[in-house]
C-alpha cells in the first residue's frame, strides 16, 4: 500500500467546487476533526478521494505523468487542474512526503453520527485507541473484510490529519469514521437497536469464535495497556477472547483487530 497521507493547509486558499457536483445531503453530528482544508496526496488516496461523493474537493495539482496515471485509473477529475512539477508539489506537502506527482487541495469529511449506521450489520468500535498509525491501519483492514464503519471516541483518538491519513492509505474515503463524545452512551444506543455488542479482552469468558452471532454486531477493542475500559465493558452484552495457539499469547490493537473482523465476517457469511 502505497505511503500517502493528508497534511493540513497552510496556505493555497481553496478554489470553488465544480458546478452542479452531486453530493448526498446527510445529517452529521459535530464538527470535522480539522476546520480547514487538507492536502490529500499519493494515487490511491486521491483515487478514493474521488470516489467519495462525500469528499468535497477543490483544486488538482500534478505532474503529467500522475493525470496520465489517474486517467488510466478512470479518475476523471471534476475540479480545476493545475500542472505543477515534483519540486513545487514536495513544497506543498513537505519533503518526506511521497506525493506520487499528485496534490488534492479538499475538505475534511463530514463528522458521522450514529444515524450513519442505520442498516449496517458489522461495526467496529475502538476504545481510546490513540496511536494514529493503529488506527489508520484498522481502517483499512475494516475496508478489506467488509465492515460497515469504525468508530472511534472524539477524545483520546486520532483527528483526521496527517499521521492517520497516511496509515490508512484512502481508507477514510472508504468507510465510516464516526466519532461519539461517549462510547458507553454510543455502546447503549446501538443495544437499543437491537445491536449485540461484543468486547474484546484477554480474560474474556469464551472464545469469540465460540460466541454465536446476532444478525447485527458491535466488535468492541481497546488501547493497548488498558485494554476496553470497565464502564464500556458494563454496557456489552459479552466478553470474549482471541485464544492464540502460539507462545505468544497477546495481539497488537491493529493485528487483534484484523483476526475479530475475520472471524466475525466468517461467522456471519456462515449463519
Amino acid at each position: 500500500m502505497n505511503r500517502v497521507y493528508a497534511e493540513r493547509m497552510k496556505s493555497h486558499p481553496p478554489g470553488k467546487p465544480a458546478a452542479g457536483r452531486s453530493q448526498r445531503q446527510r445529517k452529521h453530528t459535530g464538527k470535522p476533526d480539522i476546520t480547514g482544508p487538507v492536502r490529500l496526496y499519493g494515487l490511491h488516496t486521491v483515487e478514493a478521494a474521488f470516489a467519495n461523493p462525500e469528499r468535497k474537493r477543490h483544486r488538482l495539482f500534478a505532474t503529467a505523468n500522475a493525470l496520465r496515471r489517474l486517467q488510466e485509473r478512470g479518475v476523471s477529475s471534476d475540479v480545476p487542474v493545475k500542472e505543477a512539477t515534483p519540486k513545487a508539489l514536495q513544497t506543498m506537502v513537505g519533503r518526506d512526503a511521497v506525493h506520487q506527482g499528485v496534490v488534492l487541495e479538499a475538505d475534511p469529511l463530514p463528522a458521522y453520527g450514529v444515524g450513519e449506521l442505520k442498516g449496517a450489520r458489522l461495526v467496529l468500535a475502538l476504545d481510546q485507541v490513540t496511536d494514529p498509525h493503529n488506527v489508520g491501519a484498522i481502517l483499512r483492514s475494516a475496508v478489506a473484510l467488509g465492515a460497515d464503519a469504525v468508530v472511534t471516541t472524539e477524545r483520546h483518538a486520532p483527528e483526521e490529519g496527517p499521521v492517520l491519513a497516511k496509515a490508512a492509505s484512502g481508507a477514510l474515503d472508504m468507510i465510516r469514521h464516526v466519532r461519539v463524545k461517549n462510547m458507553a452512551r454510543f455502546l447503549e444506543e446501538m443495544g437499543a437497536q437491537g445491536f449485540q455488542r461484543i468486547a474484546l479482552d484477554s480474560e474474556g469468558e469464551a472464545s469469540l469464535e465460540d460466541i454465536p452471532f446476532a444478525a447485527n454486531v458491535v466488535l468492541v477493542l481497546g488501547s493497548e495497556g488498558k485494554g476496553v475500559r470497565q464502564g464500556v465493558r458494563a454496557v456489552c452484552d459479552r466478553l470474549a477472547r482471541l485464544d492464540m495457539p502460539g507462545k505468544i499469547r497477546s495481539l497488537n490493537v491493529s493485528n487483534a483487530a484484523v483476526l475479530a473482523l475475520y472471524i466475525a465476517r466468517t461467522i456471519i457469511r456462515e449463519q
